[in-house]
């Protein structure tokens, strides 16, 4: 079974087999997508751009260059 110990050493090899291979940890903070508040301003964002001529000439490119086979 392991121990608090054992998956202290298992990590600190993992990270050290990393910055090994020339990498290093990096902490970034992203938006709790799973929040009322995020889907709100999604909700918000959405609505402001929707007739925007732009947002049409995107979402147009994006219908192009999708892979219909899939």
């Amino acid at each position: 079974m392991p121990t608090p110990e054992n998956d202290r050493q298992n990590t600190q090899r993992y990270r050290e087999r990393l910055r090994a291979q020339g990498l290093r940890p990096k902490t970034i903070w992203v938006p709790d997508a799973r929040s009322a508040a995020f889907a709100e301003r999604i909700r918000r964002d959405s609505l402001a751009v929707r007739n925007h001529p732009s947002e049409r000439e995107a979402l147009d490119w994006i219908e192009g260059a999708m892979d219909e086979d899939d």
